[in-house]
């Protein structure tokens, strides 16, 4: 793991830190500006803001580049969100309500992004950052206390929760765009975009560097099961066109993606997978069960992974392919017994119980 120069993480503790306090200080100050012309001063103080950033990427060297298009909207929405609503929310609610309800509901927002904005990248969020976000929640409450209020108080706190929220979702898809640095590494922006179904983006990252899918570490390469097990068909499509091996395996079960499609019981990415050649009789490490064997139990639990799952079309699609039914039985003792309809189709197939 590599490790990140004293210098970068005291100027990243000092920028947080200043961060926080300087959006601590507008909740606890709020009350004061309730009787103040809001709109005209909000308006000098987001102008000077524009003008003080302008001021700073000039300084650093940076190019500030003019938003067009699509980035226009994206960036009304960031300022109708993060700037209007979210300050005339924070104001009218310190009426109703201590600095800490409102204080404390800007504290949630850490959390609701680490848990969300991996999401949107096509990754799953990281433990180390779900933990730090529900330190600074938790935090918050401890420091602040819950505070007093009225239902208003209430409904304009989840206003303030949302748009400081909203503020950050809605500008990530510009901000790269707009020299925002990407710490992620090729690899990172590889599988996020493969999640995606960003052929694009996936195939120019390749171009740059054509030995990117071979040194992917086997972990890396099983996100292809994730993708199955999601029963994004398309995304699994996209990384075996782009080499991924149909055998790899990930997590500590060492299952495929094959049986990942059929635990979940996406039909339309197990015909795929078998249509590529996958291993049909193919057995985890740690219950050494094929994917029909998954697709079974999978109907009896239900999981929610897949959109759109169906326990039946999947085993038939795996009969129908081939797979041997003589590894397994059907027993009123089973913990994890199959669905009654995938039961009969079993039963229909041969096998006993």
């Amino acid at each position: 793991m590599a490790t990140v120069p004293r210098s970068q993480t005291t100027a990243a503790v000092a920028s947080g830190s200043a961060a926080m306090v300087c959006v601590g200080g507008s909740v606890a100050v709020s009350g004061t500006l309730a009787n103040a012309p809001f709109y005209l001063a909000e308006a000098i103080r987001y102008a000077l803001a524009c003008l003080l950033l302008v001021a700073i990427g000039r300084l650093a060297g940076r190019p500030v580049l003019r938003p067009r298009g699509a980035d226009l909207l994206w960036l009304c929405g960031v300022a109708l969100a993060g700037l209007v609503i979210f300050n005339v929310a924070l104001v009218q609610g310190s009426r109703h309500a201590e600095p800490a309800v409102l204080g404390v509901a800007v504290a949630c927002v850490p959390t609701l992004l680490a848990a969300v904005g991996p999401l949107i990248e096509g990754s799953r969020p990281r433990r180390r950052a779900l933990a730090a976000g529900l330190v600074v929640t938790c935090g918050a409450g401890l420091v602040q206390g819950v505070g007093r209020t009225d239902a208003l108080g209430v409904a304009y706190a989840f206003v303030v929760f949302a748009c400081e929220a909203g503020f950050t979702l809605l500008a990530m898809p510009v901000l790269r765009r707009h020299g925002a640095r990407d710490d992620a590494t090729a690899a990172e922006r590889f599988l996020s975009a493969c999640l995606r179904r960003d052929q694009a983006g996936a195939r120019q990252l390749i171009a740059e560097d054509p030995g990117l899918v071979d040194r992917l570490t086997e972990d890396e390469r099983g996100a292809i099961e994730l993708a199955a097990e999601r029963g994004d068909t398309e995304a699994v499509r996209l990384m075996v066109d782009l080499g991924f091996p149909l055998d790899a395996r990930r997590g500590d079960h060492g299952s495929t993606a094959l049986h990942a499609a059929a635990y979940s019981g996406s039909a339309e990415t197990v015909r795929l997978l078998l249509a590529r050649g996958a291993d049909i009789e193919a057995r985890d490490s740690t219950w050494d069960s094929t994917p029909l064997e998954w697709a079974k139990v999978g109907s009896g639990l239900r999981p929610r992974t897949s959109p759109n799952p169906d326990w039946a079309a999947t085993v038939r699609v795996l009969l129908d392919a081939g797979a041997s039914t003589e590894s397994f039985e059907l027993s009123p003792d089973d913990l994890k017994p199959a669905s009654a309809e995938v039961a009969d189709i079993l039963r229909a197939a041969g096998v006993r119980g």
